[in-house]
């Protein structure tokens, strides 16, 4: 198939640049992928509109303040960074990042950028020891850790955002459940929740699990081949404990429906799933979820709506058929819904 199947017209109005007023108040488009049949109600509803039974599946990784902004030592030019992982270093008492480069080709192996705190005090130094296509290895001087990071870091938002990261957005760009460090960008369906949602719903006989996926590279490049075969997914990692394993395992061995919320979380049950069940402990998936795609575990999707050509869209278009998908966002787009990261929900069945 070609990136361009996956292509539909999105007025830039409908992109959304804050989140919502309040969690769970979205606008919720349901999609019945057997019959067509589409309905118009919000994220608060979800507990009439699942079964007693049914167990939501949650990604509960935690975003970092992964996005870095320093200068060149030489030029004095702005260089920011994506930071993805933590990877060996080779300096006593420093850390070492991959990172993703803005401006990739000035950055140059040798080169080296200093970091300010908000009072203009230095608060770190790095050299580009290594790295190839946007990718680069940032060297620290000192130690850059998570907790580095919710010091200085800004929340990293997605470039289709047009604007800066606000004191909000360290909240609002986090679900209520999050628990480890480890993405770059976040699970977004799981936004819309909060504990108040997931009270009714344990209320309504609906079960939760959680299990992680760290958000990198694999779930938000782009595709830039023209044929979507040929598009290399990159690897993220995952895990998942043994109770949380057992809790999806007791559901589909009594035939209750697995209602995944968010790509990273079909992502993950259908790279673990096995003949023996689900993998326990930790792993990693370069999986890529597209139409023709035999699915194992998840029953329903409860997803945000996804960037034009994107791999997300792909695997929605796997879950519910590609023309469905489309007349879908086309009837989004007729009844303005709001797109992408802070945007509107659909829980496809």
């Amino acid at each position: 198939m070609k990136t361009g199947d996956f292509f539909f017209e999105l007025p830039p109005h409908l992109i959304a640049q804050y989140p919502g007023g309040q969690r769970g108040q979205s606008r919720l488009m349901t999609l019945d992928r057997k019959t067509g049949r589409r309905g118009h109600c919000v994220v608060a509803d979800l507990p009439r509109l699942l079964a007693p039974g049914d167990l939501l599946v949650f990604n509960d990784s935690r975003v970092r303040k992964a996005r870095i902004i320093g200068v060149s030592e030489t030029s004095g030019a702005k260089a920011e960074f994506l930071l993805l992982s933590p990877c060996p270093s080779g300096r006593a008492g420093g850390s070492a990042w991959k990172a993703l480069a803005r401006r990739s080709r000035r950055r140059k192996s040798g080169s080296r950028c200093v970091f300010y705190g908000k009072e203009g005090k230095e608060i770190a130094r790095a050299e580009i020891s290594g790295g190839e296509g946007e990718y680069r290895i940032l060297e620290f001087d000192r130690r850059v850790d998570d907790e580095w990071l919710d010091r200085y870091g800004h929340i990293p938002l997605p470039p289709y955002i047009r604007r800066e990261d606000t004191p909000a957005d360290a909240e609002r760009y986090q679900t209520v459940y999050a628990a480890a460090y480890g993405s770059a960008a976040a699970p977004t369906a799981g936004l819309h929740f909060t504990g108040e949602l997931l009270d009714r719903l344990e209320k309504a006989g609906v079960e939760s699990a959680f299990i992680t996926l760290h958000v990198g590279l694999g779930t938000f490049l782009p595709v830039r081949s023209e044929n979507i075969e040929d598009h290399v997914m990159h690897e993220e990692t995952f895990s998942i404990d043994g109770e949380n394993a057992a809790k999806i395992e007791r559901a589909k061995a009594a035939g209750r429906r697995l209602v995944a919320v968010g790509t990273t979380s079909v992502r993950t049950l259908e790279s673990a799933w096995g003949a023996g069940g689900l993998r326990r402990g930790q792993g990693a998936t370069s999986i890529f979820i597209r139409p023709g795609y035999c699915f194992k575990v998840v029953d329903a999707l409860f997803t945000n709506f996804h960037t034009p050509e994107s791999t997300l869209l792909m695997l929605a278009a796997a879950f519910a058929g590609r023309e469905l998908i489309l007349e879908s966002y086309a009837e989004a787009v007729r009844e303005n819904y709001r797109f992408f990261s802070y945007g509107d929900a659909m829980l496809i069945e």
